[in-house]
């Protein structure tokens, strides 16, 4: 029977970030590190939860930290999911927040985290290429609510987006 590896949990949270003049999404290249499938890692912004953070707040953090995109505006909570992984002699597992965020034209724009490059793909080019299928899904989620065309998105507060979250 093979032992059984420590467990690391914590909590993190992330955006799936769309913006008015590219039908798309954003996602970061993180060319030094190869996943499973041996190409480079593509994955979305994301990241732990801070002690004194809510998980909107660590999501807005997080893009803003590897992407370089501040004042981005929450349009709806994507929901919650579990990721289980092993990684480097350790069993993790991670309770994922993701937000569908949009960027405004007046957005704050830096360069992104040295690890990355900021890539916008459309949505169908970000659902082929993601390395994990973790994030495949936080993508289709929040492509299903932007074709609403920003009609009849619930309030990211209210009780029906947090009871119908893959809306």
């Amino acid at each position: 029977m093979p032992k059984s590896l420590p467990i690391r949990e914590y909590a993190s949270a992330g955006g799936v970030v769309v913006r008015d003049s590219v039908e798309g999404v954003l996602v970061l290249l993180r060319p030094e590190r190869l996943g499973p499938d041996a190409h480079p890692e593509l994955r979305l912004p994301k990241g732990h939860i801070e002690p004194g953070e809510n998980p909107q707040q660590a999501a807005l953090r997080e893009v803003y930290e590897e992407a370089g995109l501040s004042n981005l505006e929450i349009l709806a909570d994507l929901g919650h999911q579990t990721v289980e992984f092993n990684w480097q002699g350790y069993h993790y597992i991670r309770h994922e927040s993701y937000f569908l965020m949009h960027m405004p034209s007046s957005v704050g724009c830096r360069d992104p985290e040295e690890q990355f490059v900021r890539l916008w793909l459309t949505w169908e080019e970000a659902l082929a290429r993601l390395t994990f299928e973790a994030e495949r899904e936080w993508v289709r989620r929040a492509h299903r609510r932007w074709s609403l065309k920003l009609q009849d998105i619930p309030n990211q507060n209210s009780q029906e987006a947090k009871d119908h979250p893959e809306v």
